[in-house]
């Protein structure tokens, strides 16, 4: 048994530090399962995932990790700058895999896998307690159990640079959980492979979040991989956290335009509001729409996602006209782009429209409509500024 599910992790968060550009200022605080921290490059989501590491040091707040075990329950402190505590990385118990994966290349897979255990000493009684060194039997049969459980049976006796991207990257997952580490820190872990490998690796790390009972954060610019692969998701710019919730909820109702970008929405306008359920897009020509939501006094944009709108079929829109609700568009002087499977199509007022298409269809006609809709649902009523 993973020693991690006896004890229900809980990973608080709470620091600030002073960078060139921005200040850092994060707070929050998450358990079992995947914390994905989304945002664009040099936003301070390596420099989170360092501090809690221990390899950055904070200009001040707090870091621990909280646990309880039947009735009892515990801590310990990583990071205090009121309390003066600064526990060492290698006390901290983290397993972090680096971008590159930072295996040791004069080192084979089961010397690599064996390293970690070395490095990090072995938890005798489970956490937190005094670590002291596996015995070199027991540490064998530790490398042979993470070959089998990371499928790299065979592949024992190889160095880094006869393997695959995708084989180097389970080395170092079953180097950092053979000493099995109560918080597992991921940062942008696909950022070095090729696109065409990221898809099967993404379903092997998440099974390996799936079974793993401790507490994992990751670090990504791609929201493909942080809807994919985390349960709850921080966005974050500038070195603040912009929203903060369930994964699928923050997709479904971004709240802010800033978060709305950063979760891929590129339809968004300014607008003017005409009703309780009604606004203008004044960025997109003045088209009216309809809205489930009511728009409240804050709200000073409206997003639409490239695959919410609906083609009609021609004739369809008479059917529509007379329902207030119906949100009709009319496409006008579309600027149609190929991609292998989709158009990608530009409405004469702004709106970006995306469609699916066959490998082997390389005419667009009949594929973009005279008229599309969108349903007063999939309407995003957003705060704050556009920029």
């Amino acid at each position: 048994m993973n020693k991690v599910s006896e004890h229900s992790p809980c990973l608080g968060v709470s620091i600030k530090k002073k960078l060139k550009e921005f200040s850092l200022d994060v707070e929050f605080e998450t358990g079992k399962g995947c914390l994905g921290i989304l945002g664009p490059s040099g936003c301070g989501k390596s420099m989170t995932l360092k501090s809690v590491a221990g390899i950055v040091t904070p200009d001040k707040g707090r870091i621990a990790l909280s646990y309880s075990r039947g009735e009892a329950a515990g801590g310990r402190i990583f990071y205090d700058s009121a309390l003066k505590i600064n526990e060492k990385p290698q006390r901290r118990h983290v397993g972090y895999l680096f971008q590159n994966y930072a295996l040791f290349p004069n080192m084979t897979v089961e010397q690599n896998i064996g390293s970690g255990l070395q490095a990090a000493g072995y938890a005798a009684r489970g956490w937190p307690g005094s670590h002291r060194p596996m015995p070199a039997e027991a540490r064998k049969l530790k490398i042979k159990e993470m070959i089998a459980r990371f499928h790299l049976a065979g592949l024992a006796k190889r160095y880094p640079s006869q393997l695959s991207g995708g084989q180097q990257q389970r080395v170092a997952l079953a180097r950092i959980l053979a000493y099995e580490p109560e918080i597992l820190l991921l940062d942008e872990p696909f950022s070095a492979m090729d696109t065409y490998l990221r898809e099967g690796l993404r379903l092997e790390l998440s099974k390996v979040i799936r079974d793993y009972a401790g507490v994992t954060v990751m670090v990504t610019h791609d929201r493909d991989e942080a809807y994919q692969l985390c349960d709850a998701l921080l966005l974050l710019d500038k070195g603040r956290v912009l929203v903060g919730g369930r994964t699928r909820e923050i997709f479904q109702n971004p709240v802010t335009c800033q978060a709305a970008r950063l979760t891929g929405c590129k339809n968004i306008s300014r607008i003017e509001r005409l009703g309780p359920y009604c606004i203008r897009a004044l960025d997109w020509k003045g088209l009216e729409l309809s809205t489930e939501e009511r728009v409240e006094d804050d709200i000073t944009a409206v997003g639409i996602r490239a695959h919410d709108f609906k083609p009609l079929p021609e004739g369809e829109e008479f059917i529509w006209q007379e329902n207030q609700k119906a949100n009709l568009i009319q496409v006008t002087e579309p600027n149609i782009s190929e991609m292998p499977f989709e158009w990608y199509v530009t409405l004469g007022n702004g709106l970006w429209w995306k469609t699916e298409k066959g490998i082997h269809t390389c005419n667009a006609m009949g594929a973009v409509p005279k008229w599309l809709r969108v349903e007063p649902s999939a309407i995003l009523l957003l705060k704050g500024e556009m920029e």
